[in-house]
């Protein structure tokens, strides 16, 4: 319940859009956080799940053991429940992404960021299926495209993307095309 808490101002971009909205609703996150650091060890909803050996996760966070960083569990849209990703991920541009990022430091602590394109890739599983990505470690991610943070070199008009349908890295997005996110922040 906790978790769903913390997650809900990604649903809230959905509605509202607007940063002076969505700062009203978020406050009081930062307490939910500290709450939410405290529960129960006992809880099976704070079980620590290891499968391939590149991911460690627990609760709504995920531990990216190549690269170091740690990954939101579900999409930005979707809400950690304690065993799965609910809700709808949420399509954003670049412009949306960065008031999203900036909302996610503010209330969630500091460091969260699009990742590299080498970090997104690093989440790609090609013998999964449907979804090219390990969905006990990421659940209900669609497979379609995730931004980036990184502008192509031979278009710099366009951002990189990640598809988890075909798990292949894109170059051909405008920013102002909305695409699915999954934030990322350094260990």
């Amino acid at each position: 319940m906790r978790q769903m808490q913390v997650f809900t101002f990604f649903r809230m971009i959905i509605w509202r859009r607007g940063l002076p909205a969505i700062l009203a609703i978020l406050s009081g996150i930062a307490s939910v956080m500290a709450q939410a650091q405290s529960l129960d060890a006992g809880n099976p909803a704070n079980e620590v799940i290891v499968k391939s050996g590149h991911f460690m996760a627990r609760d709504h966070l995920v531990v990216d053991l190549q690269h170091g960083v740690e990954w939101m569990r579900c999409s930005v849209g979707q809400i950690w429940n304690g065993t799965d990703c609910e809700g709808v991920a949420v399509h954003l541009s670049q412009e949306d992404v960065a008031r999203a990022i900036v909302i996610a430091n503010a209330q969630l602590g500091p460091g969260w960021r699009l990742p590299s394109r080498a970090e997104l890739e690093g989440l790609v599983c090609k013998a999964c299926a449907p979804v090219k990505i390990e969905q006990d470690s990421f659940p209900n991610t669609l497979a379609e495209p995730y931004w980036t943070g990184e502008v192509n070199s031979f278009a710099s008009r366009h951002i990189w993307t990640v598809n988890f349908m075909t798990g292949h890295t894109y170059g051909r997005f405008f920013p102002t095309q909305e695409v699915l996110v999954r934030l990322v922040r350094d260990r």
